[in-house]
């Protein structure tokens, strides 16, 4: 049932509003700020301006203000604005454990609550205040200790109804205030007053989390508190479906440019809108961007720490100078028109000596650089197609917006993604499954792994694509990993093997498709010298750059932690160094020459089914081997 202004009249206060906060201390002057509001604004978060408000979150216990309270929280934190939220319980543990549940205290309680949400608010902070609050005289003077002090504030009814609550009774208090053993209960025989005139109502009994917060996120936004662009809109470069066949045409008459496969595969990225906000292949400019401060600066810090260029011959630089468009055109076909190109010159050592650290030649993307033409040349992009390589795995090529939905149908509240261009150990598994643990303690009830293999190009003693996506569906159909909470796709990058600064680019990628927490392994997107052997980059660099990387606000790293091979337990097991003589480090190169040798590891190792997927890719470079040879 609904709880109106006047169901449940147990308890009345008699004093008036205007003692309510009446100043009884003597001697006590105002001491004014030497800081603004609006010098505030420009120190505090990423997002610049002052944005200092209290959103007042009212409702019945169990109604899910907490919820949405922690939510909200998490999301404007991760979009780099300042916020923190007033839970009622958390409150009652310290400022006001001196309280109980008399009218009289339920008043005083909410009176300092609503002075702390006032110095929060001033000191530019969104101040989420999450307490039932049921008295609607107390609910207006917190509204009006803000106004007098010019702040914001904006009450927001958590509307479930009375049953609803009590079906939730997450706390198992209504169970007690049925049962008598607790008085004074709201809802049950003490008052609750609902808001006549809030600026917002949820109705969380038909409205998901996510809903709730972008109802509260388009009341901020239209208050000018939250700024339009601090929900991450994926930029696709596919031309609209009703402008598709006058592009076709256009691209007819254009004079073309034959791109190869690792283009294409750029293409794609774009296309698809990993690299947002580009609009296509970049330009001088977004390029020195990239390759001196590892992010875009017009607009705001955006993390992109690798030039996603298109480098052209000379030949095709002097025939192209001048146009306006051209066409991209792969393996005769034509699939995307570049407008507006710039010409700029491809300094290939220096680019080489930023974005890896070396220029080693012998080192495979950086001799397909070398290779390369002397030209780079950036434009806006418009493809004309969907890409499809046809492979039987375009059905796992999904974009980053539907990743998003795909998500939002499993009633995801957390997405953490592995990024990897190797078959799965147990060891990988074991880091998944701690994470989603984890996930669980903090709160999450519904967290989903998104185990997102590297699909472009890689050098050729890695496991092809199309093994790996067999092994990972292995591991899935043993139980290593649960399917019902784990989405396989395939992020169409070209692998650089550029340490880290290139995990900026996985990472900041997946946060693009709607990842809020990223695992990062070992050596990530590292490899051995190619002339000494040994690790091009500390294993551990990787993990570290990416806690300090600028522009992956929306996004926490989870770190690495050493796995090995337990002989006592015999399984993987995070590393206990108090009992080193317990593990066995089976190394990649080992793990290869088992499979090769079509031997087996230890128990626990791998699943077994997806072990022998591995043993069957490298019999099967025997027998290619073999045929070479006849």
């Amino acid at each position: 049932m609904e709880i109106s202004g006047s169901s449940v009249k147990k308890q009345k206060l008699n004093n008036v509003p205007e003692n309510w906060g009446m100043q009884r201390a003597t001697n006590v002057t105002y001491q004014a700020h030497h800081v603004s509001r609006n010098k505030r604004g420009q120190v505090l978060g990423t997002r610049r301006g002052f944005r200092g408000c209290t959103v007042w979150l009212t409702g019945l216990s169990g109604a899910g203000k907490t919820t949405v309270s922690m939510a909200l929280e998490e999301y404007l934190v991760c979009h780099g604005m300042p916020c923190y939220s007033l839970d009622g319980d958390n409150i009652r543990q310290g400022l006001n454990k001196n309280l109980g549940f008399s009218p009289e205290d339920r008043e005083e309680n909410i009176r300092r609550i609503a002075e702390v949400a006032r110095l929060f608010a001033d000191a530019g902070l969104v101040c989420i205040a999450s307490f039932i609050s049921p008295y609607s005289r107390d609910r207006l003077n917190a509204r009006k200790i803000h106004e007098a002090a010019g702040l914001p504030f904006f009450e927001v009814f958590v509307d479930a109804p009375l049953d609803v609550c009590e079906q939730r009774d997450v706390k198992g208090l209504y169970k007690k205030a049925r049962a008598g053993e607790i008085k004074g209960f709201t809802g049950i025989d003490s008052d609750y007053d609902k808001p006549e005139a809030p600026e917002l109502v949820l109705k969380t009994d038909s409205c998901s989390v996510n809903e709730c917060i972008q109802q509260v996120l388009d009341l901020l936004q239209e208050k000018d508190i939250v700024p339009i662009d601090a929900s991450y809109e994926v930029k696709e470069l596919f031309v609209p479906e009703n402008k598709l066949d006058l592009a076709k045409a256009d691209a007819e008459t254009l004079p073309m440019l034959s791109i190869g496969k690792v283009d294409l595969q750029w293409v794609q990225v774009l296309a698809e809108g990993w690299a947002t906000p580009l609009n296509g292949f970049m330009r001088e400019r977004e390029y020195l961007q990239c390759l001196h401060f590892d992010c875009l600066l017009d607009g705001g810090v955006i993390n992109l720490s690798v030039p996603v260029v298109l480098p052209v011959s000379t030949t095709d630089k002097g025939r192209l100078n001048g146009c306006t468009a051209l066409a991209l055109v792969y393996e005769g076909r034509r699939v995307a028109i570049l407008r507006n190109p710039e010409f700029y010159e491809h300094r290939k050592e220096e680019r080489c000596a930023r974005q890896w650290g070396t220029t080693c030649k012998d080192h495979p993307y950086i001799k397909m650089v070398m290779e390369s033409g002397d030209w780079l040349v950036g434009g806006d992009l418009q493809v004309l197609d969907r890409i499809y390589w046809n492979d039987g795995l375009d059905a796992y090529r999904l974009t980053p917006n539907e990743l998003k939905q795909k998500f939002k149908e499993m009633n995801a509240d957390a997405v953490f993604a592995f990024q990897l261009r190797n078959p799965v150990h147990n060891g990988h598994a074991l880091l998944m499954q701690d994470t989603q643990r984890k996930l669980v303690e903090r709160g999450y009830r519904r967290p989903v792994l998104l185990l997102h293999p590297l699909g472009g190009w890689t050098k050729e003693d890695d496991v092809p694509l199309l093994w790996r996506m067999r092994q990972h569906t292995a591991v899935l159909e043993d139980g290593v990993l649960d399917p019902a909470s784990t989405v396989v796709a395939i992020f169409p990058s070209p692998m650089m093997y550029a340490g880290p600064t290139e995990v900026q680019w996985h990472c900041r990628a997946r946060m693009v498709a709607g990842a809020n927490f990223y695992i990062v392994g070992r050596d990530p997107a590292g490899m051995p010298h190619p002339s000494t052997g040994k690790d091009l980059y500390d294993p551990t660099h990787g993990a570290k750059v990416l806690t300090m990387a600028p522009g992956l606000i929306s996004l926490e790293i989870v770190p690495f932690k050493v796995a090995a091979y337990n002989k006592v337990k015999k399984s993987m097991d995070f590393y206990n160094s108090q009992n080193h003589q317990d593990y066995d480090f089976i190394s990649g190169t080992r793990m290869r020459k088992m499979a090769r040798e079509g031997q087996n590891p230890p128990d626990g190792f791998m699943a077994p089914k997806a072990w022998n997927v591995l043993k069957e890719y490298y019999k099967s470079l025997e027998k290619d081997k073999a045929v070479d040879t006849a």
